[in-house]
């Protein structure tokens, strides 16, 4: 299992990461009717905003407190306190996330004391939550940005609540999670008579609807009342190492248990959470979803022979790597070279020697001689550079269509994986053919 290290170098060449006010902004995106704020200058929240816009392809709401030089030295107060009344009077929303960036954080400001302020100042805000989340850019990437905002939800709208509800789970799903992902998480709880509050549910938000009529808040999502009530759950499942902090401090304050699932990708991670599902229900597995663990086992049977010895190279944020290439192993693959955004507990379960902390000029330093690479979107003109297969995995996609579409986790998204991952080495092995045993 792999060390991770950083690449030592002084400058990044070819930035891999994301920022954390980015990856803070998305997760507030799962929230219904949320408008995500940047406590940050107008170019920050227009970069951001621009990322989001092409990966999803779809009308972002986002707000920011447009801070200035003078604003920056003097304080941010009053300029968040101007676009909190501002949003409120015209979006009505029920929930502003707001996240701070790299100049507020480094200057020291109390936003959780302004905003004390700011609704003493102003009753009419009283209907809508105000969440602060912790997001400088100078440090973490964008699963560290979407964990802060996931845990501050919590840490700042969860009380004890009297009861269980025997039914009631919750699920809190990790940045590597698409809307296809989350919708496949939540048909599988509901086939075991269970309800789910996903937090955060991108599924509802950005999953590339048609809306009835335009609103200028996130149209679906979950809702601030059943975020209100995770308290009653009778688990915790964490989908990622990076929900596991979350998670912790729900069990602390409302003593709900949890199941921390690092990966859902392959046969064995779904298995475990199957079996979580089933203990939790205390119902048998359902006769369609015994169905699709069959088609796995076959396509895994199908596939194997185009995986063996493959040489992978991928980058990725941490869970999202942990998951790809825990499952890329499983299937025969080696992992030559692994770069990554930030140092989790995660790596460690990676099936490569290391892992870099570093960038793309490392992914391309370590994949020359590799038989597919796996990033996003910026490492296109890498594997074009070195003439290597390329799979798009993560945030951003947006030189191809459906990327809110990409499944990968389950039964059928793994077996799906398979047949992508594996019509591409068949491809770059010149479309020819292994002789396929009989199973």
């Amino acid at each position: 299992m792999a060390s991770a290290q950083a690449n030592g170098k002084n400058v990044t060449v070819n930035p891999l990461k994301m920022s954390q006010p980015l990856g803070g902004a998305t997760a507030f995106m799962g929230l219904n009717r949320c408008l995500p704020m940047l406590h940050a200058a107008q170019g920050c929240t227009a970069f951001a905003l621009v990322l989001l816009v092409r990966h999803f392809r779809e009308a972002i709401p986002f707000q920011t407190t447009a801070m200035s030089e003078v604003t920056t030295i003097l304080g941010g107060a009053d300029n968040l306190e101007q676009a909190i009344v501002n949003i409120v009077e015209r979006a009505h929303p029920d929930v502003i996330g707001i996240c701070s960036n790299g100049l507020i954080e480094a200057r020291g400001e109390d936003i959780k004391g302004d905003l004390k302020a700011i609704r003493a100042r102003h009753p009419e805000l009283a209907r809508t939550a105000l969440i602060y989340a912790r997001t400088p850019d100078y440090k973490g990437g964008f699963q560290d940005g979407w964990a802060a905002a996931v845990e501050a939800t919590i840490d700042q709208l969860v009380e004890p609540l009297p009861g269980r509800n025997l039914r009631q789970v919750n699920v809190l799903a990790g940045c590597h999670l698409t809307p296809a992902d989350i919708d496949e998480i939540r048909d599988t709880i509901e086939a075991f008579g269970l309800a789910p509050i996903i937090l955060p549910d991108i599924s509802g938000s950005l999953d590339g609807h048609v809306a009835d009529e335009y609103v200028a808040t996130t149209q679906g999502g979950t809702s601030v009342k059943d975020i209100r009530g995770m308290g009653r759950s009778v688990a915790t499942l964490a989908l990622g190492q990076q929900m596991e902090p979350a998670a912790r401090l729900l069990e602390t304050r409302c003593g709900v248990p949890v199941d921390v699932f690092s990966r859902l990708t392959g046969l064995l991670p779904w298995d475990n959470f199957i079996a979580a599902l089933a203990r939790i229900s205390r119902r048998p597995v359902p006769q369609a979803i015994r169905r699709r663990r069959s088609q796995l086992i076959d396509a895994m049977l199908d596939g194997h022979f185009f995986f063996g010895e493959k040489k992978v190279a991928i980058a990725a944020e941490p869970d999202l790597l942990t998951g790809l290439s825990c499952f890329l192993n499983d299937m025969g693959a080696t992992i030559t070279t692994a770069v990554t955004t930030s140092q989790t507990p995660a790596l460690a379960a990676v099936p490569s020697k290391t892992v870099t902390i570093g960038d793309l000029d490392d992914l391309e330093t370590g994949a020359a001689g590799c038989d597919l690479m796996i990033a996003h979107s910026h490492g296109a003109r890498v594997a074009e550079r070195l003439g290597i297969p390329f799979f798009r995995a993560g945030f951003p996609n947006f030189d191809r269509l459906g990327a809110a579409h990409q499944l990968s986790v389950g039964y059928s998204g793994t077996r799906d994986l398979i047949f992508e991952l594996g019509n591409l080495f068949i491809a770059g092995n010149g479309g020819m053919h292994a002789t396929t045993a009989s199973h």
